[in-house]
């Protein structure tokens, strides 16, 4: 904030909209509250907590964000005010957890760790019994997807555990009309297509962000969905000319590589 004031109140503003509400919305987590730069949210399991924490990670980890987020994970009852506000020392010790969470790492504490061990395909790592201001008892606790000073365990876990439901990536259209300019239009198309597939609640769909980090990349599909934590990819190209557009598209089982076959369409 000293340095650079706006640009920072902005960048905390844009991951919010783009990285933890829509990963919130995928893992039916509620946010209860944003404090400046920072976000209380609840969910109705913990398997679905860490899986949230994980994508929220991954994504920034992958993007161009210079900021790491620390996040705190914790189970226990809460007392629900009148406005929805959460309260309780399992909330006090959730933020006690982010606060003490390596940049860019994930702390969780022995109640998470017990429900989810075995559970997610993902690295622990024993932090032993932490002394947390505030809390009278020592609390222990596991780093996830991080080691010692913040450095990551092969991307964060290396593969992301596939959801419960099915799941799909949109990767970016190529622009095959020779236009520069008709990039935006390539990357708009990509954007509809990821906005109507989310409003199907049986979907998991992998925000734009994330899958728009591998944009101008040579990729294999199968590293995609292991790094995105999704089952299938969709990837098409679009061109433009004469007034008539012509869009083509092709969805890939990420764990086979198996084509479920490449539709076109002709709009004019």
């Amino acid at each position: 904030m000293q340095r650079a004031e706006e640009a920072t109140y902005a960048e905390v503003e844009r991951l919010k909209r783009e990285v933890i509400e829509p990963s919130l919305s995928r893992y039916d987590g509620r946010l209860i509250k944003t404090t400046g730069d920072g976000a209380l949210a609840e969910f109705a399991s913990p398997s679905a907590a860490v899986r949230c924490a994980l994508e929220i990670q991954e994504s920034i980890a992958l993007g161009r964000s210079s900021f790491k987020l620390r996040i705190g994970l914790n189970l226990g009852e809460v007392i629900v005010g009148a406005d929805g506000d959460l309260f309780g020392d399992g909330i006090n010790v959730a933020v006690r957890l982010e606060g003490a969470a390596d940049p860019g790492g994930i702390l969780i504490s022995e109640k998470v760790y017990s429900e989810v061990e075995g559970k997610l395909d993902v690295g622990f790592e024993d932090r032993g019994e932490q002394q947390l201001k505030n809390i009278s008892k020592p609390i222990r606790a596991y780093a996830l997807g991080a080691r010692a000073h913040g450095a990551p365990i092969e991307k964060l876990g290396a593969a992301l555990p596939l959801p419960d439901k099915p799941s799909i990536a949109v990767l970016p259209f190529q622009n095959m009309s020779g236009d520069p300019e008709q990039e935006y239009f390539a990357d708009g198309m990509v954007e509809e297509i990821v906005t109507a597939l989310s409003r199907f609640k049986s979907l998991f769909v992998i925000a734009r962000h994330s899958s728009f980090t591998f944009k101008d990349k040579a990729i294999d599909i199968k590293e995609v969905g292991r790094r995105l934590g999704v089952r299938y990819v969709l990837e098409g190209s679009v061109r433009k000319a004469s007034g008539k557009v012509r869009i083509t598209g092709q969805l890939i089982d990420a764990i086979t590589g198996r084509t479920s076959g490449r539709t076109g369409s002709n709009v004019t």
